[in-house]
C-alpha cells in the first residue's frame, strides 16, 4: 500500500465524510503552490475556499504568528490584547468608522450581525432578515435559513423563522418584501456560491437608500469579497449612488481571507449601531484570539505595502480579456464575470469531472451553481503564475 493510500485508509475510518474530499493528501505548500503526498505539484487557483488570501506560508505571517505565540497565546475576552485593536484600527483605516467583534468564521460573524439587527430593531418589534435568491451566508440554523439556496435547507426543516429571500437585482421584488416587521436586509457585494453574480448598477444604491428610509440595517456579507480580493479593500467599495456617494453598510461581516487560513471571523458595525451589543448579548471564548489577530493585522499591511488591490484587479482585467477572446474555448463559455480575482467562468453546460481533469494537470479550481468554474487564487499569485494557470485552465475548458 502506498503511502497516499494508507493515509486515504485512516482518514475514511475517522473522518466524518460531509466533505467530497479527493483522494488527495496536500503536505506542503508555498507562495501560490502546493504538493501532494506523491510529490506531485500543483498552481492553487482557488486559495483554499479564498482563505489564504496570500498564498501558502506567507513569511510575514508565519512570522506574525510565531512571534505572537511566544508572547501571548490566548487569555480571552475579558481582558484587552493589542493585536485586537490593532486589526480594529486597519479597519476603520481601510473600511469606514466602526468598532469590531471577532469570532471564528464568516457564518458567524452573519449570525452575530443579524442578532445586533433584532437589537436595532426590537423598540419597533423588527426581526425579520430579507436576503437574495443564490446567496450563502453559513452552515448554521439560522444562517441556512438566510441562505438562497433550498438544497442547502434540506434535512433540517422546519426553518429558522424571520428569514426570506427575494430575486437578487430584482429592487422592486425587494422593496415589496419589505414589512413593518423587518429588521435588516443581508446581501453579498458579489454573490459568491451562486455563481459569482453581479447585480445592477444602481442596485445597492437604492437598497441603501430604502434602508434609510425604512430604518431596516444593511448587512453587507463580505466573508467572500473582503481583504483585497476583488480588487478594492472591500466589495462594497464598487457601489456609489447617483452622485459618486459612496455606499456604506451599517454592518459588514468578514471570514475566510481575513483570516488568511486562519480561523477568523469579524462583524464591523458602524458605532451608533454597534453600541447596543452590550455585555451579555453576545460572545465568543476564543474569537479574536491574539495569534490570528496578529496575522490578520499582518494581511492588511501586506497587502497595503505590497499594492495587491492594484494587482489584483490588473490580474482579473487581463484573465476576463484572455478569456473572452479564447477561440478555442468560445463554444462552450456563455459567461464570463467578477472582480479583481474573484471570477466565474460559466460554461454553457455543466461539466463532467471538470476539478478533477484541472488537478490531472497541475491547477486547483472549483465548480459551483453546477456549471460555474470559480477562481480565487492567492491576491500576490505572479503574472507568469496566472499566465500559466489560465493556459492549463483553456485546456481543461476545452476538453470538458
Amino acid at each position: 500500500m502506498s503511502e497516499t493510500s494508507e493515509i486515504l485508509d485512516r482518514a475514511n475510518k475517522v473522518l466524518i465524510s460531509n466533505y467530497a474530499r479527493l483522494p488527495i493528501v496536500m503536505v506542503r505548500g508555498e507562495g501560490s503552490r502546493l504538493w501532494d503526498s506523491d510529490g506531485k505539484e500543483y498552481l492553487d487557483l482557488f486559495a483554499g475556499f479564498g482563505g489564504a488570501v496570500l498564498g501558502h506560508c506567507h513569511p510575514d505571517l508565519v512570522k506574525a504568528a510565531t512571534d505572537q505565540a511566544r508572547n501571548l497565546w490566548h487569555v480571552g475576552n475579558t481582558f484587552y490584547t493589542t493585536p485586537q485593536i490593532e486589526l480594529a484600527e486597519r479597519l476603520n483605516r481601510f473600511a469606514f468608522e466602526g468598532q469590531a467583534f471577532f469570532c471564528h468564521s464568516g457564518a458567524e460573524s452573519n449570525e452575530a450581525a443579524v442578532k445586533l439587527a433584532r437589537l436595532r430593531g426590537q423598540e419597533q418589534k423588527k426581526w425579520k432578515i430579507i436576503s437574495l435568491n443564490k446567496s450563502f451566508h453559513g452552515r448554521t440554523l439560522a444562517m441556512i435559513a438566510a441562505t438562497g439556496n433550498p438544497a442547502v435547507r434540506t434535512g433540517f426543516s422546519p426553518d429558522v423563522p424571520g428569514f426570506t429571500q427575494v430575486a437578487p437585482g430584482d429592487f422592486d421584488a425587494l422593496a415589496a418584501a419589505v414589512d413593518a416587521e423587518t429588521a435588516g436586509i443581508l446581501m453579498e457585494p458579489i454573490q459568491g456560491e451562486g455563481g459569482i453574480n453581479l447585480y445592477p448598477p444602481n442596485y445597492a444604491a437604492k437598497v441603501r437608500k430604502l434602508c434609510d428610509e425604512k430604518g431596516i440595517t444593511l448587512i453587507f456579507d463580505e466573508v467572500w469579497t473582503g481583504c483585497g480580493r476583488t480588487g478594492k479593500w472591500f466589495g462594497h467599495q464598487f457601489f456609489a449612488d447617483e452622485n459618486g456617494k459612496p455606499i456604506t453598510p451599517d454592518i459588514m461581516t468578514l471570514g475566510k481571507a481575513v483570516g488568511g487560513g486562519l480561523p477568523v471571523g469579524v462583524m464591523f458595525a458602524k458605532r451608533h449601531v454597534a453600541k447596543l451589543l452590550v455585555p451579555g448579548k453576545h460572545g465568543s471564548t476564543l474569537g479574536g484570539n491574539p495569534i490570528c489577530m496578529a496575522v490578520s493585522r499582518t494581511i492588511f499591511d501586506v497587502i497595503a505595502r505590497e499594492n495587491l488591490l492594484e494587482h489584483a484587479a490588473r490580474l482579473g482585467e487581463h484573465a476576463i480579456s484572455r478569456l473572452r477572446n479564447e477561440p478555442r474555448i468560445a463554444g462552450k463559455v456563455a459567461d464570463i464575470r467578477g472582480r479583481g480575482l474573484m471570477l466565474g467562468i460559466e460554461l454553457k453546460s455543466p461539466p463532467e469531472k471538470v476539478v478533477e481533469k484541472g488537478l490531472a494537470r497541475g491547477i486547483v479550481i472549483n465548480l459551483t451553481a453546477q456549471k460555474v468554474i470559480r477562481l480565487a487564487p492567492p491576491i500576490n499569485i505572479t503574472r507568469a503564475d496566472w499566465d500559466r494557470g489560465l493556459d492549463l485552465l483553456v485546456e481543461v475548458i476545452e476538453q470538458a
